[in-house]
């Protein structure tokens, strides 16, 4: 019944709209009128803030989320865009998070039990990807997102593992090691990553993952590696974020 009623409102809201700039398929169109009304009703909701009509790069990317998320029924990707021209559609609602054209495209992640959003923030423009969203996605929130490499059976070990005493983490270690056996082939080099890391924290503690973070970051960052490797490294942070201390939510 929740399912439907969600259903209806974007069948609303997106009727409401005529499709501007460059597809986003999957992505919901928000204004002044439905903003208030459409983002409580998910656990979490990403918005990009652009001009009327966006393209380019960036928006692309953006798509590619709304694309890969298309199933997650708790998670919503929309849009909203603001005109400094005529009527000046939805600037209020830019005026409201503090929002300039300067600054578009601005994205904010919506989270319920959360009084102020979330910023999607990039020191470089080349990081607004969709990967990196979803990992800002996944860092801020408690929406399940498979990002590439990952295991969902061993990333839900993972946040166990994260919030447990050692003796309660020495029992998570064995049920990841048994659940590794069960695997197809190709998903084992993966669990090996979530076992090992298992190892590491508690030979060295939980520093062991902030400390992996820098070296394969710094890694990714020098630019030398093939791009099979590359890839490797991508997936490996990605597992590596489902240790990651994050602020309780």
């Amino acid at each position: 019944m929740m399912r439907l009623s969600l259903t209806l409102v974007l069948l609303i809201v997106a009727g409401s709209h005529v499709s501007t700039g460059e597809d986003c398929k999957g992505c919901v169109p928000l204004d002044s009128y439905s903003f208030d009304k459409v983002i409580p009703k998910f656990k979490a909701v990403l918005v990009k803030f652009d001009v009327a009509f966006p393209y380019g790069g960036k928006h692309e990317q953006y798509a590619t989320v709304a694309a890969d998320t298309r199933d997650s029924y708790d998670l919503l990707v929309a849009t909203v865009g603001v005109k400094d021209f005529g009527d000046k559609d939805n600037s209020d609602l830019a005026q409201r998070y503090n929002i300039k054209k300067e600054d578009f495209p601005v994205v904010l992640l919506f989270v319920q039990g959360k009084s102020k959003p979330f910023k999607f923030v990039t020191e470089r423009d080349y990081d607004f990807t969709g990967e990196y969203l979803k990992r800002f996605i996944r860092s801020n929130s408690r929406v399940y997102l498979g990002l590439p490499g990952c295991v969902e059976r061993l990333d839900r070990l993972a946040e166990e593992f994260k919030l447990a005493g050692e003796q309660e983490r020495q029992e998570i270690l064995k049920k990841a090691r048994i659940f590794e056996e069960t695997l197809p082939e190709e998903q084992r080099e993966a669990a090996k990553v979530y076992v090992k890391t298992m190892e590491k924290i508690l030979e060295r503690g939980d520093i062991f993952v902030q400390t992996e973070e820098t070296r394969v970051q710094g890694l990714l960052y020098q630019g030398k590696l093939s791009n099979q490797k590359k890839r490797k490294m991508e997936e490996r942070r990605n597992i590596l974020q489902s240790f990651s201390a994050r602020d309780e939510l």
